[in-house]
Protein backbone atom coordinates (compact mmCIF):
# COMPACT_ATOMS: atom_id res chain seq x y z
CA UNK A 1 0.00 0.00 0.00
CA UNK A 2 1.54 3.31 -1.09
CA UNK A 3 2.04 5.69 1.87
CA UNK A 4 0.88 9.28 2.24
CA UNK A 5 3.39 12.06 2.73
CA UNK A 6 2.26 13.50 6.05
CA UNK A 7 4.76 16.39 6.07
CA UNK A 8 7.83 17.87 4.43
CA UNK A 9 9.66 20.64 6.27
CA UNK A 10 12.80 22.68 5.53
CA UNK A 11 14.81 23.79 8.53
CA UNK A 12 18.26 24.94 9.67
CA UNK A 13 18.96 22.01 11.99
CA UNK A 14 17.49 18.81 13.43
CA UNK A 15 18.25 17.19 16.78
CA UNK A 16 16.99 13.92 18.12
CA UNK A 17 16.24 13.36 21.79
CA UNK A 18 17.12 10.13 23.57
CA UNK A 19 13.47 9.12 23.45
CA UNK A 20 13.50 9.37 19.65
CA UNK A 21 11.59 12.64 19.28
CA UNK A 22 12.91 15.12 16.73
CA UNK A 23 13.53 18.80 17.43
CA UNK A 24 13.34 20.97 14.32
CA UNK A 25 15.19 24.29 14.52
CA UNK A 26 14.67 27.28 12.23
CA UNK A 27 11.77 26.21 10.01
CA UNK A 28 11.57 28.31 6.85
CA UNK A 29 9.91 28.65 3.45
CA UNK A 30 11.95 31.57 2.10
CA UNK A 31 15.55 32.78 2.03
CA UNK A 32 16.34 36.50 2.11
CA UNK A 33 19.93 37.40 1.24
CA UNK A 34 21.81 40.70 1.12
CA UNK A 35 23.70 39.54 -1.96
CA UNK A 36 23.39 36.78 -4.50
CA UNK A 37 24.58 34.19 -5.16
CA UNK A 38 24.31 32.85 -1.65
CA UNK A 39 25.55 29.52 -0.36
CA UNK A 40 23.28 28.01 2.24
CA UNK A 41 25.67 26.06 4.50
CA UNK A 42 23.22 23.44 5.77
CA UNK A 43 19.66 22.84 4.74
CA UNK A 44 17.74 20.03 6.42
CA UNK A 45 14.71 18.31 4.91
CA UNK A 46 12.43 16.35 7.23
CA UNK A 47 9.76 14.11 5.72
CA UNK A 48 7.17 11.94 7.43
CA UNK A 49 5.34 9.08 5.74
CA UNK A 50 2.25 7.28 7.06
CA UNK A 51 -0.73 5.07 6.15
CA UNK A 52 1.21 2.71 3.91
CA UNK A 53 2.85 -0.66 4.02
CA UNK A 54 6.00 -1.97 2.37
CA UNK A 55 9.42 -0.68 1.32
CA UNK A 56 9.85 2.38 -0.87
CA UNK A 57 12.57 4.83 -1.99
CA UNK A 58 12.34 8.57 -1.36
CA UNK A 59 14.31 11.15 -3.34
CA UNK A 60 14.36 14.90 -2.69
CA UNK A 61 15.45 17.55 -5.13
CA UNK A 62 15.56 21.32 -5.28
CA UNK A 63 14.92 22.75 -8.73
CA UNK A 64 16.01 26.20 -9.87
CA UNK A 65 13.60 28.91 -11.00
CA UNK A 66 13.58 27.37 -14.50
CA UNK A 67 11.82 24.37 -12.87
CA UNK A 68 14.09 21.99 -14.79
CA UNK A 69 17.67 22.07 -13.52
CA UNK A 70 18.35 20.70 -10.03
CA UNK A 71 20.27 22.95 -7.64
CA UNK A 72 20.56 20.00 -5.25
CA UNK A 73 19.44 16.39 -5.32
CA UNK A 74 19.55 13.88 -2.54
CA UNK A 75 20.23 10.18 -2.68
CA UNK A 76 17.57 7.51 -2.52
CA UNK A 77 16.44 7.08 1.08
CA UNK A 78 14.57 3.98 2.21
CA UNK A 79 11.04 4.32 3.53
CA UNK A 80 10.08 1.21 5.50
CA UNK A 81 6.56 0.82 6.80
CA UNK A 82 5.91 -2.61 8.34
CA UNK A 83 2.19 -1.90 8.84
CA UNK A 84 -0.39 0.74 7.84
CA UNK A 85 -0.29 2.10 11.42
CA UNK A 86 3.47 2.79 11.35
CA UNK A 87 5.23 5.99 10.34
CA UNK A 88 8.63 6.69 8.82
CA UNK A 89 10.52 9.93 9.45
CA UNK A 90 13.49 10.76 7.23
CA UNK A 91 16.03 13.50 7.89
CA UNK A 92 18.23 14.57 4.99
CA UNK A 93 20.92 17.25 4.98
CA UNK A 94 22.06 19.23 1.96
CA UNK A 95 25.43 20.94 2.34
CA UNK A 96 26.52 24.19 0.65
CA UNK A 97 23.49 24.63 -1.59
CA UNK A 98 24.07 27.62 -3.85
CA UNK A 99 21.21 29.88 -4.89
CA UNK A 100 22.55 31.95 -7.77
CA UNK A 101 19.67 34.33 -8.33
CA UNK A 102 16.43 35.57 -6.84
CA UNK A 103 13.29 33.70 -7.75
CA UNK A 104 11.12 30.77 -6.83
CA UNK A 105 12.92 27.48 -6.41
CA UNK A 106 10.95 24.25 -6.13
CA UNK A 107 11.22 21.45 -3.58
CA UNK A 108 10.14 18.08 -4.93
CA UNK A 109 9.60 14.87 -2.96
CA UNK A 110 9.44 11.69 -5.01
CA UNK A 111 8.52 8.19 -3.92
CA UNK A 112 9.74 5.37 -6.17
CA UNK A 113 10.22 7.97 -8.91
CA UNK A 114 6.68 9.39 -8.67
CA UNK A 115 6.25 13.03 -7.65
CA UNK A 116 4.34 13.16 -4.35
CA UNK A 117 4.77 16.80 -3.34
CA UNK A 118 6.10 20.00 -4.88
CA UNK A 119 6.25 23.35 -3.12
CA UNK A 120 8.00 26.71 -3.52
CA UNK A 121 11.09 28.07 -1.79
CA UNK A 122 11.34 31.81 -2.41
CA UNK A 123 14.81 33.33 -2.62
CA UNK A 124 14.99 37.11 -2.61
CA UNK A 125 17.59 39.84 -2.38
CA UNK A 126 16.98 42.37 0.38
CA UNK A 127 18.68 45.67 0.93
CA UNK A 128 20.41 46.39 4.20
CA UNK A 129 18.24 48.57 6.44
CA UNK A 130 19.51 52.15 6.62
CA UNK A 131 21.60 53.02 9.65
CA UNK A 132 20.34 56.14 11.45
CA UNK A 133 22.91 58.94 11.48
CA UNK A 134 24.83 59.41 14.71
CA UNK A 135 24.21 63.10 15.40
CA UNK A 136 25.42 63.06 18.98
CA UNK A 137 21.88 63.43 20.34
CA UNK A 138 22.23 60.33 22.48
CA UNK A 139 24.14 61.99 25.30
CA UNK A 140 22.44 61.65 28.61
CA UNK A 141 20.94 64.83 30.00
CA UNK A 142 21.99 68.42 29.95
Amino acid sequence: MIPDLQSSILCDDVRQERNGKFILIGLFDAIAARSLPIRYPRLFMVTRWCSGEGEFRQRTRILGPDQKNPVAEGKDIPVRLPSPESTATNVEVFMNVSFDKAGTYWIEILLDGDLKLRYPLRVSKVSTPPVPPDDGARSGGE
